[in-house]
């Protein structure tokens, strides 16, 4: 089991989205509990981000909406930076 870290952007953001979104928060709290479970699931096709966010990993929410994140696999942490559409998440 991995532990999730929610950093104070994210807190901020995740709110913001789910009242833009209502009807996507059932759908982040499962997606936020796969990860938790196991990040590799490939339901959450993780994948990683190339260019200035290299380093970085994103989880599709939806097909419009992604959630970018740091795993540190050694430690078993997720730290969860960001939600939203997909070129909010990806702005460089």
């Amino acid at each position: 089991m991995y532990k999730l870290v929610w950093t104070q952007y994210f807190t901020r953001a995740a709110k913001k989205f789910i009242k833009s979104h209502p009807d996507l928060k059932e759908r982040l709290a499962d997606v936020l509990r796969n990860l938790e479970a196991d990040p590799s699931q490939p339901s959450l096709r993780i994948h990683p981000l190339k260019g200035l966010l290299a380093g970085l990993h994103a989880v599709s929410l939806t097909h419009s909406y992604r959630i970018t994140l740091t795993l540190k696999i050694t430690e078993k942490e997720i730290v969860l930076i960001d939600i939203g559409s997909h070129d909010d998440v990806y702005r460089q």
